[in-house]
């Protein structure tokens, strides 16, 4: 047994020596470029990055989108997985299609859809205007509103299929038994449905959330120069600067905060089904 295990490592071997060097150690040096400003190891960088007021209100503007699109994300993802799992087995087919048909369009082609949609002669803006509540159009496009709108269509499909995934392993008699013992809908969803679709949850919310802290085109398109957030910022440090060091850090940022958003959600998910 101990030599079938040898070979098999042995034969592993490769494989794994060929995908760290071609995918781990590119990372490593970008992420480690950050440590070694200067000549020597040290953190000076760190700290120097957020010294810079802009690059604190960039950093807490993409933080709070990032929290806010997944929020939404997963209230918007509950009631559509509900809806969907109800369906009869042929409707729910097509529906989780529609879900997933937007996943097989290009970013770029949805994202250049919302300034046709949110532009100052857009539909949204003549809806508005037609119904008396502006009299001249808003500006929603280079806003946060707008980069909002945009990460929300762009990963809320990941977020319904995640849960769709979870409440289809849902037993079917446990809520039918809370409505018999008198619970209600919101007591039902927070102390059953939660807890037993956390899974669930905790890949969608991590899935949306480190989506939308990494995506470049969506807030470069929607949110211009105005509306910067860390992925157009390390664009512009390494494209217009060519401060490589900068980049690394702000890397190092995004990938610390989608491994945070991963540990909290599955901390808040643990309690839950422990409360």
């Amino acid at each position: 047994m101990f030599q079938n295990r040898t070979e098999a490592l042995l034969l592993a071997l490769p494989a794994a020596l060929f995908a760290g060097i071609v995918f781990l150690m590119p990372v490593v040096i970008l992420l480690s470029e950050g440590f070694r400003a200067g000549g020597g190891w040290s953190v000076s960088a760190y700290t120097d990055f957020f010294a810079d007021p802009l690059n604190r209100t960039v950093f807490w503007r993409t933080l709070r989108l990032g929290a806010e699109v997944t929020v939404v994300a997963a209230v918007l993802g509950y009631a559509a997985a509900f809806a969907i799992v109800a369906l009869p087995a042929t409707s729910k087919g097509r529906m989780i299609g529609l879900v997933m048909l937007p996943m097989m369009i290009s970013p770029v082609a949805r994202t250049y859809a919302w300034i046709v949609i949110l532009g100052r002669t857009g539909i949204v803006n003549q809806a508005l205007q037609g119904i008396g509540l502006t009299d001249g159009p808003l500006r929603i496009l280079f806003t946060e509103t707008a980069v909002f709108i945009g990460l929300l269509q762009l990963f809320l499909p990941l977020m319904i299929i995640s849960l769709i995934s979870a409440l289809e392993n849902l037993p079917k008699d446990v809520i039918a038994a809370a409505r018999v013992l008198g619970a209600g809908w919101l007591r039902i969803f927070w102390k059953i449905v939660l807890p037993l679709t956390r899974e669930g949850l905790v890949i969608g919310g991590t899935l949306v959330f480190t989506g939308s802290l990494t995506a470049y085109i969506t807030p470069a398109i929607l949110g211009g120069s105005k509306v910067l957030m860390l992925e157009t910022l390390l664009y512009q440090r390494v494209t217009v600067a060519n401060d490589f060091v900068s980049a690394s850090v702000i890397a190092l940022i995004l990938v610390v905060m989608s491994f945070a958003a991963n540990i909290l959600l599955k901390r808040i998910a643990t309690v839950r089904a422990g409360s």
